[in-house]
């Protein structure tokens, strides 16, 4: 599904559900997965994601935002003249201004696990990464604050969401937002404008699947049940009917329509902190840092656009 409105339709009917996870012995990736409240059928969804919610309600994300900040200068003034966002910033700074808040032990360590993990998150990878996930979430558990094992999972749940969506969007900012290459409309708009210009444009999470569980009609289509369904955000937030000159870069217009978070009963309980996160990062990288001429690849993954690497000087 590429429109706008069929995208949203499909996010907020019931009759569209996240494909089911198979589940795994206590402490493993696969235990991980059939834990959280993102993979969870609809009888468990709601208790669980309201473990995320109350764990997110107590974070203030103008504390994320500074946290970020002052963890992103504290890199820059170590690295000398130049710097990989992706592998200095972009993963290890928010996780570990997240861990730490959220009452992880060494958040730098929970951070390191939490990409391990990350890695392996989506059903369908590479088997060779479930492994070295299994022992992350193991160490992920031992460095929890002590809680019963479903609220752990889903606060680990928090760290491993945010991890690759919140690199990919800090990656894509830097990558689009940086002088020399800053849009003209850029140069003086507020940083939390711009990325939710950059989620619509070039958003870290590209897609996001459902599963029909009755028989419907959508976006001109007939679907059985058990028909497995692609929701395209990077073709819906660019789609014509929803926004205009969609493909323009306009910061502070088009965020009212953004998809890229999801919407309904499951949409991403985290995005202000998300947002908050990377504006920090962001925020310092605007004052002091400058893009290179270097172009972009982007990780190999069916669902989401995070840059390998981004090499930018310091000022």
């Amino acid at each position: 599904m590429t429109r706008h409105a069929d995208v949203r339709a499909a996010l907020t009917d019931p009759a569209f559900q996240v494909p089911a996870v198979d589940p795994g012995p206590p402490g493993t990736l696969a235990w991980l997965r059939a834990t959280v409240s993102r993979f969870s059928p609809p009888r468990r969804h709601a208790d669980r994601r309201a473990v995320a919610v109350s764990a997110l309600a107590a974070l203030a994300p103008d504390d994320l935002r500074h946290d970020a900040a002052r963890l992103t200068r504290a890199v820059l003034d170590r690295v000398g003249d130049r710097v990989d966002v992706m592998r200095e910033l972009a993963r290890p700074v928010p996780l570990r201004a997240l861990a730490d808040r959220l009452g992880f032990a060494d958040p730098a360590a929970a951070g390191t696990a939490v990409a391990v993990a990350a890695a392996a998150y989506h059903p369908g990878v590479d088997p060779a990464l479930t492994a070295p996930a299994d022992r992350a979430v193991a160490a992920l558990l031992a460095l929890a604050p002590p809680g019963p094992p479903e609220v752990l999972a889903n606060l680990i749940g928090l760290l491993v969401q945010a991890c690759d969506a919140t690199a990919g969007l800090i990656g894509a900012a830097a990558h689009h937002l940086l002088p020399p290459a800053t849009p003209r409309t850029a140069a003086t708009a507020r940083t939390a404008d711009l990325l939710a210009e950059v989620l619509r444009l070039d958003p870290p999470v590209r897609a996001t699947r459902r599963v029909t569980v009755d028989r419907l009609r959508l976006g001109g289509r007939d679907l059985p049940a058990g028909s497995p369904v692609l929701l395209r955000f990077d073709a819906a937030n660019r789609d014509p009917q929803a926004f205009t000159e969609p493909a323009t870069f306009q910061p502070g217009r088009h965020g009212a329509g953004l998809l890229t978070f999801g919407t309904g009963e499951r949409g991403c309980p985290g995005d202000r902190h998300a947002l908050a996160l990377a504006s920090g990062v962001l925020d310092v990288l605007r004052e002091r840092c400058r893009r290179g001429p270097t172009p972009v690849r982007h990780e190999p993954h069916p669902t989401l656009r995070v840059p390998t690497t981004l090499e930018v000087s310091v000022r």
